[in-house]
């Protein structure tokens, strides 16, 4: 059972039923959709992040442990064509639902949370994490930049790519060659997604059209061992 308490905030596994309608309804919030639940919420291990003082609920996430064979029924491939990943020798796990309140920016959040899943990581032996990064909207010109830092430096291994399974796809390391502006492309990125790509995290060479969330999203995958070691022992020095 995860349960650290770090700073300003308590993280802790969802407990129950009113657990579960809080994280919804963050989750809502924060895809600017009436209502947030699917299927996976009820296969899934449920992290809460809050404010130690008040009891705000300020980020969740959830994350769902999985098997080669299990890959057809993640959250994920219903967006991605995984059968190369199904060939994966280690246990995986899939982070879906990242969200962290608009009213709360504190970079800790996102520290803690990493805490939390470090120790989920390490306690089930998962060797892949993985999900759906997300961009706000579905505009690809308007990361354009970041889409070209992602194809010059971080696809995923040939062994692994996922394939195009969606219908509607901006195949951006096919169609995009200029050299991206290192900055705007950083600056551009999703927070999640820039913490995937500094410990050695890949990504699909296309971007899912998600119209139901308003959303542009990547595959990314993060294999435990690539993590470098010194970020490996900050994560764990939060646990």
């Amino acid at each position: 059972m995860i349960h650290l308490e770090k700073g300003k905030y308590v993280v802790r596994q969802a407990q129950g039923p009113v657990d579960i309608a809080s994280m919804q309804s963050l989750r809502a919030s924060c895809f600017g959709v009436r209502d947030d639940w699917d299927d996976f919420d009820a296969r899934s291990t449920h992290i809460l992040i809050e404010d130690r003082a008040t009891g705000v609920l300020v980020c969740c996430y959830r994350l769902l442990a999985l098997s080669g064979c299990d890959l057809p029924q993640s959250y994920a491939a219903q967006f991605y064509d995984l059968n190369a990943l199904q060939n994966y020798p280690g246990l995986m796990a899939e982070l879906g639902r990242f969200c962290v309140s608009a009213a709360h920016s504190d970079p800790d959040i996102l520290r803690v949370a990493w805490a939390a899943m470090t120790e989920f990581v390490d306690t089930r032996g998962v060797q892949l994490l993985f999900g759906c990064s997300s961009f706000a909207g579905v505009q690809a010109a308007d990361y354009l930049d970041a889409f070209a830092m992602l194809r010059a430096r971080h696809l995923a291994p040939a062994c692994w790519a996922p394939q195009i399974r969606a219908p509607e796809v901006f195949a951006y390391a096919a169609q995009l060659e200029h050299k991206p502006d290192a900055k705007k492309a950083m600056l551009a990125m999703p927070p999640l997604l820039r913490t995937y790509l500094l410990m050695g995290g890949w990504v699909s060479d296309h971007a899912v059209v998600d119209h139901h969330m308003n959303t542009l999203h990547v595959f990314t995958g993060l294999e435990i061992s690539a993590i470098p070691a010194s970020r490996k022992r900050l994560l764990r020095a939060l646990v």
